[in-house]
């Protein structure tokens, strides 16, 4: 059933463009705009895709943008689904699967997140490393989609070393101070405690959220190569004396998009 349903929204979305991109985007909270300046853009809402989840969370548009950026064509998600949604895990990388299908070679996921070292600052951009688990699941549990992957995924490079670098020497020569460290992701939707994050920072952890690993985990499974950035929207529990708010993240996304959106661009025609 699962083919047959991917197969339904690609043919849906390839009847709404000719483009056939290899680089797709996952563009998390408040960061949707970058899709924004691809030209001969077309957008197509989630719900209008066959079997497409549709998402619920705040600063996510709920778009699949598809478009050219100096004739590189590009594939951007305006948003992304959750587990605190209430999606299964299996619907939460549905995309990524379709992305498979649709021909994309390299995904670029996004996110804000938390920062948990404290040498960081709000709206500062992180490369992931490498990431934590903390979810307590994983997209490939259940019968193995061979259509896909193998039955066990190795993760060793599960955030592909060329694409960092990429992101590396693009943060350079656009001179902005880029971050590297170990995202890890809780289901939320509340936020973590004061008490888990000094948790996480023993474990090694330097930043937190609520997405992208199960998207990564799906694209190792697919053999798609993938890079993440995570925005530092807020620092975590207890490290300030304030309460966070998915406000405060919304904010910081929206100040510091236009350096992000420039990492992003450079990036891409680095790779």
């Amino acid at each position: 059933m699962l083919v047959e349903n991917i197969e339904d929204s690609i043919k849906y979305i390839q009847d709404h463009t000719s483009m056939r991109p290899e680089i797709a985007v996952i563009l998390g909270s408040g960061l949707g705009a970058f899709a924004e300046d691809l030209e001969d853009a077309v957008s197509i809402p989630y719900s209008a895709i066959p079997h497409f989840p549709i998402s619920t969370a705040p600063g996510h548009k709920g778009c699949l943008v598809v478009g050219k950026m100096d004739e590189k064509e590009i594939l951007c998600m305006q948003g992304r689904f959750h587990y605190f949604e209430g999606y299964s895990l299996k619907e939460v990388v549905y995309p990524i699967r379709v992305m498979k299908k649709l021909g994309i070679k390299k995904l670029i996921v996004t996110n804000s997140s938390g920062g948990i070292d404290v040498s960081f600052s709000q709206g500062d951009l992180m490369i992931i490393e490498d990431h934590i688990n903390l979810l307590g699941n994983n997209p490939l549990i259940g019968p193995n989609e061979e259509e896909f992957g193998e039955r066990f995924t190795d993760m060793t490079e599960a955030y592909s070393k060329n694409m960092r670098n990429a992101i590396s020497r693009s943060a350079r020569e656009l001179n902005i101070n880029i971050r590297k460290g170990i995202y890890c992701a809780f289901t939320g939707p509340s936020y973590e405690t004061p008490a888990e994050i000094r948790m996480l920072r023993l474990l090694g952890a330097s930043a937190v959220g609520m997405s992208t690993v199960p998207e990564v985990i799906a694209a190792n499974h697919c053999g798609i190569e993938v890079a993440a950035i995570s925005c530092i929207t807020n620092m975590a529990a207890g490290i300030l004396e304030r309460p966070l708010s998915s406000e405060e993240v919304i904010g910081t996304a929206n100040r510091v998009k236009s350096a992000f959106m420039s990492l992003l661009k450079k990036s891409i025609m680095n790779m």
